[in-house]
C-alpha cells in the first residue's frame, strides 16, 4: 500500500486522489498563507444530528476558534451544489467564518455574511487571509 505523510496526524496514511488533495491544501495554507501546521486539525471529528462527520481540514484562528472548513474531493468529483449544500450544513456546528471545496483542479471559497444569514463565494482571497 503507497503512503503519503499527514503532518497534521504525524503519521503514513493511506495515498488516496481525495488524500493527495487534502495534504496539496495543508501544504498550500502552511507555505502560502503562513498558517502554523498548529492550527490546523485533519480529520475534525464532530456530531451534527447526532451523527458522526468528519471534516477534511480544520483551520483554527489565533483564538483557536474555527476558522476556516476545508471538505476535499478526489480529482474529477465534481463540486456541485448539492457537495457545497453538505458543507454548509456543518457550519451549523462548526462556526467557521471561511468555507473551502477543493478537488485539486477546482476550487471554491466563501465567506460568512457579516450577519451571520450564509455565505456569499468569495472571487479572490482577500489580503491578510485567512486572518482578516
Amino acid at each position: 500500500m503507497d503512503e503519503i505523510y499527514d503532518p497534521l496526524r504525524r503519521k503514513n496514511v493511506a495515498r488516496t486522489p481525495e488524500e493527495e488533495v487534502r495534504q496539496q491544501v495543508i501544504r498550500w495554507l502552511h507555505e502560502n498563507c503562513g498558517l502554523s501546521l498548529a492550527r490546523m486539525s485533519s480529520e475534525y471529528g464532530f456530531t451534527y444530528n447526532r451523527r458522526r462527520y468528519r471534516a477534511d481540514v480544520l483551520v483554527f484562528d489565533r483564538a483557536l476558534q474555527p476558522l476556516l472548513l476545508v471538505e476535499c474531493k478526489a480529482p474529477g468529483v465534481p463540486l456541485g451544489a448539492a457537495l457545497v449544500e453538505q458543507v454548509l450544513r456543518y457550519t451549523r456546528v462548526l462556526p467557521v467564518r471561511y468555507v473551502l471545496v477543493t478537488n485539486g483542479a477546482s476550487t471554491h471559497l466563501l465567506q460568512r455574511r457579516s450577519d451571520g444569514s450564509g455565505f456569499d463565494p468569495l472571487c479572490e482571497i482577500p489580503e491578510g487571509w485567512p486572518d482578516v
